[in-house]
């Protein structure tokens, strides 16, 4: 039985494979093929279709693109090279472009990753990094110039990933939920940098988040909150967005979409970034978050946001995945 399955499978991909062959120029035919299937499924498919073709489905839509050709949305075809990629190849080039903005390093995107990500997941990326642009991703987040506070953050992360144990402890998150109040809003002047770039070197993402619940048990409210009432700063600033990030995923992305969405911010990218990686992932929840904050569905407010054309049909098809 599994033979057949299997055997049907390959059956199918190459069935697709020829209708997108054939109908190369109506990109429309080929977001429908590509979107409705899982990421995994887009993978074979682009295998599949170099095998039959000797050609590269990724590198065929960026030479469209490049090209200019007429119908072909330069934010489609980079959206679709993103969609069809293994995910630590796509986070890896998500990071070097994060890396390389002209006016200022996009440490939003950069952040999603090192929060977003399992510890294994971020390996596979460091590994992509390199062998792509013969550099390592922690050196370059070390070299950004101008230094920002974000760096601190995100190579302690990055230390995290690499040394940290798995588990979450009850008794250690409470503890480290203690220190983070006796080094902030419990004694006079700013929070500790030095104590909250220790915690978050050693503990986990999940360990993080259990410590973060427990400060709001044990003192009764957030401690982005006690961030707040404290004379903030730039690392104040970042560490908020980068624990909300942490707490409560669906609600961070869901922020993100809508100022992306609205143009309310400079990070265009972040529809992109933020629909293909965690369409597999938390769609419905993020669906459900939107709705109740904003009063709107998100397929909706992509209509009346984004121009008709190619590019909104494969935001509105990855906002249809479940």
């Amino acid at each position: 039985m599994a033979t057949k399955i299997l055997a049907s499978s390959s059956h199918s991909f190459e069935n697709e494979c020829k209708e997108i062959h054939e109908s190369r120029g109506r990109w429309n035919h080929l977001i429908q093929a590509l979107v409705t299937r899982t990421q995994l499924e887009c993978r074979r498919i682009r295998e599949t279709y170099k095998d039959m073709y000797g050609e590269d489905l990724i590198t065929l839509l960026q030479k469209s693109s490049l090209r200019n050709q007429p119908g072909v949305s330069p934010k489609t075809c980079a959206a679709l090279s993103l969609w069809m990629l293994h995910p630590h190849e796509r986070d890896a080039i998500v990071a070097r472009e994060a890396l390389l903005q002209d006016n200022d390093t996009n440490y939003q995107a950069l952040v999603e990753i090192f929060v977003g990500r399992k510890s294994s997941h971020i390996a596979l990326i460091k590994q992509a990094y390199l062998s792509k642009y013969k550099t390592q991703l922690d050196q370059d987040i070390i070299n950004i110039e101008p230094p920002h506070p974000y760096q601190k953050i995100l190579v302690a992360l990055s230390t995290s990933h690499k040394a940290h144990q798995a588990d979450v402890n009850q008794h250690t998150a409470k503890c480290d939920a203690r220190r983070l109040y006796e080094t902030g809003e419990g004694s006079p002047g700013a929070i500790d940098e030095g104590t909250v770039l220790e915690i978050f070197t050693k503990r986990s993402i999940p360990h993080l988040k259990l410590t973060f619940s427990c400060y709001k048990h044990i003192y009764g409210h957030d401690y982005t909150k006690s961030i707040t009432d404290v004379n903030s700063g730039e690392f104040e600033d970042a560490l908020k967005k980068v624990i909300k990030c942490i707490c409560n995923p669906p609600n961070y992305y869901v922020k993100i979409l809508f100022a992306s969405i609205k143009g309310m911010t400079a990070d265009r990218g972040a529809i992109t970034r933020v629909m293909v990686s965690r369409s597999e992932t938390e769609m419905d929840e993020i669906q459900r978050v939107f709705k109740a904050k904003y009063g709107i569905e998100l397929r909706e407010t992509i209509c009346n946001s984004i121009p008709s054309g190619d590019y909104r049909d494969f935001l509105l098809a990855l906002a249809n995945k479940t």
